[in-house]
């Protein structure tokens, strides 16, 4: 019998489901989400499989039942009913100022105005995304599920440049806000991002969503626990030293059950070398320069401290120790550091951008 293929950078659930990839059930996840609260956000880094669970979530909310044939959800929706699915993603390309913002926004809530059958009258974006919210619940019958991938690269993306990236930010608040505006018509929303913005003040007027980034129940809500390398991917592990794979892959966590990281993994399995295949194409170099451009000395970031799961900015994930014998006392490169130094860059970043929104506040009230 033919092994399944590898989804390597494959984000589309029917695809995965009809063209026999491997795998991992995640709908348990879903389900749980969906049963237990309404509006969330998650972030996660690049590549780790946040699109795909996105996907996910659309075709269970539109109920088409033949692709969960087998997985958790099979047995527990019910796909008598349909809702309306407004999706969004700002994963694509670098919008360069607020009127690129602004029509990227409009594409998206035309295509679909186009697939939900409905058109809002308003003008302003946030009006007619409210309007497509209130016209798609009239007339599907069923409240709207809205799902939103990458919610904050448009900021992200301009983090070198913080009056751009305050003018996306408000662009996008300017959107999202229609969110808890529009309750009354939302069934269930899902926000995706890079950092957990939601926690700072980039977005403090949004506390209608529940954030799950650090939750421990969903910490493996993306990446492939070890039960998954056993129970899903055990072909593929023949012939490969699962202690090394444990080590260079399996170090991420988000205070709950650890996982690997599913693009390194993907690659491993094909390439069948181990080689940090993540890190090689998701590091942010730009946040490096941040750093060097305020004077940040970026070796005391392996020091900063860990916060307690409290709410607050925190590092995810830990280096090794440099003082290692088995690693000569150098600092450890093995993607699992790596990911850690990257934590600890994005927890010193983003605590300088946030004090640089914060005084550019002050400024302007006085």
């Amino acid at each position: 019998m033919p092994r399944p293929k590898r989804p390597i950078s494959i984000q589309t659930f029917r695809e995965i489901r009809e063209d026999d990839y491997y795998y991992v059930d995640k709908t348990g996840f879903a389900l749980r989400l969906i049963e237990e609260g309404k509006a969330y956000f998650l972030s996660r880094p690049r590549r780790f499989g946040k699109s795909l669970f996105i996907d996910t979530l659309a075709e269970l909310f539109e109920g088409n039942a033949a692709l969960f044939q087998g997985l958790e959800a099979e047995q527990r929706w019910d796909w008598s009913r349909r809702y309306p699915v407004i999706r969004l993603s700002f994963a694509e390309g670098v919008l360069r100022n607020r009127a690129e913002l602004d029509e990227k926004i409009a594409e998206l809530l035309a295509d679909n105005e186009a697939r939900l059958g409905v058109r809002g009258q308003d003008c302003s974006l946030s009006g007619r995304f409210r309007g497509l919210i209130e016209a798609a619940h009239a007339q599907h019958g069923e409240r709207v599920v809205v799902l939103v991938d990458d919610c904050d690269k448009p900021i992200f993306d301009h983090l070198v440049d913080p009056a751009t990236a305050k003018v996306m930010r408000d662009g996008l608040l300017n959107l999202y806000s229609v969110i808890k505006d529009a309750d009354a018509h939302i069934r269930f929303a899902f926000l995706t991002g890079g950092f957990n913005c939601f926690r700072t003040s980039i977005f403090s007027g949004l506390n209608n969503l529940h954030d799950i980034t650090i939750d421990p129940r969903y910490s493996a809500i993306c990446g492939y626990t070890e039960a998954d390398l056993d129970q899903v991917f055990a072909p593929e592990l023949e012939g490969l030293d699962r202690e090394q794979i444990r080590a260079w892959y399996n170090g991420y966590n988000w205070t709950g059950e650890a996982v690997y990281n599913p693009f390194d993994l993907l690659l491993l399995f094909d390439a069948r070398q181990l080689r940090p295949w993540w890190f090689e194409t998701g590091t942010p170099t730009f946040l490096v320069d941040v750093l060097t451009e305020r004077g940040f000395y970026t070796p005391r970031l392996a020091a900063l401290p860990i916060a307690p799961a409290s709410g607050e900015l925190q590092l995810l994930s830990r280096p090794h120790a440099s003082d290692d014998p088995a690693r000569g006392g150098r600092r450890c490169t093995c993607p699992v550091c790596e990911l850690a130094l990257i934590d600890a860059v994005v927890l010193a970043m983003v605590s300088i951008y946030i004090l640089d929104i914060d005084r550019n506040r002050e400024e302007a009230s006085r």
